[in-house]
């Protein structure tokens, strides 16, 4: 580098630190961590707004939106009626126990099935209440792990699975008159179903079916909340 070029080198690293460095090192300054506007969580910004864009679901989808909306409200009955009869008998027997043997009734069950704009129902060939009457196939009364999916119409969507007695408990009022129900006992159960036929049962044999009603829009937004991504918290680093 010749004696010339160092000189304008050097004349214009003079103006840098003279003047444009102390007015970048003050707006640096000025820029306090407090005012600097971040976008935060902007992943999971992104994921939402992904989740709710528009998307087509297909018949398939909704069918099988439809096998998990009706797993899931069985699921629940099943689990809150086994819960509730086991601390109810504890309590006083079957004639505590006798008027909670509904458990599409009970206010969870009643609000997953509002979610779902759903309507459930027990039904059997042979019901302890004439209300609850269906004709059954045997072919539908198969192992626990069958269902039924329906379409019966545009908007209306149809899910069944057999209610299987696998449940020792469900004996003191579902098995054998003597054996497993006291005469007592029994004597209750007709009091309160005159017409009962809901006896007999062993353990591992199906007693009937729950049967759903759905509608689209319930499926349709089960369907898209199973589906979800889902966003896991990371923590974020510290930047200041």
């Amino acid at each position: 580098m010749n004696n010339h070029l160092k000189a304008r080198c050097g004349r214009l690293a003079t103006v840098v630190h003279r003047y444009v460095l102390p007015g970048l090192l003050l707006a640096l300054a000025a820029c306090r961590p407090d005012q600097v506007e971040h976008l935060k969580d902007s992943k999971r910004i992104g994921i939402e707004a992904e989740n709710w864009e528009v998307k087509r679901i297909m018949p398939a989808d909704l069918l099988r939106a439809t096998r998990w909306a009706g797993d899931s409200l069985t699921a629940t009955a099943d689990s809150l009626l086994r819960r509730t009869l086991a601390r109810e008998l504890a309590a006083g027997g079957v004639a505590r126990a006798l008027p909670f043997c509904h458990p599409e009734t009970y206010r969870a069950v009643d609000s997953l099935a509002g979610v779902l704009k759903a309507t459930a129902r027990r039904v059997s060939t042979r019901p302890r209440n004439p209300a609850h009457q269906a004709a059954l196939t045997a072919a539908e009364m198969q192992p626990d792990t069958l269902r039924t999916i329906r379409r019966p119409s545009q908007e209306v969507f149809f899910y069944q699975r057999p209610i299987v007695l696998n449940n020792q408990l469900c004996l003191r009022c579902h098995g054998e008159i003597g054996k497993d129900i006291s005469a007592a006992d029994y004597a209750l159960i007709k009091q309160k179903f005159p017409r009962d036929q809901g006896t007999g049962y062993r353990l591992g044999q199906a007693m009937g079916a729950w049967q759903i009603s759905l509608q689209r829009p319930g499926v349709a937004e089960f369907w898209t909340m199973k589906t979800r991504k889902k966003w896991k918290e990371h923590k974020m680093p510290k930047l200041f």
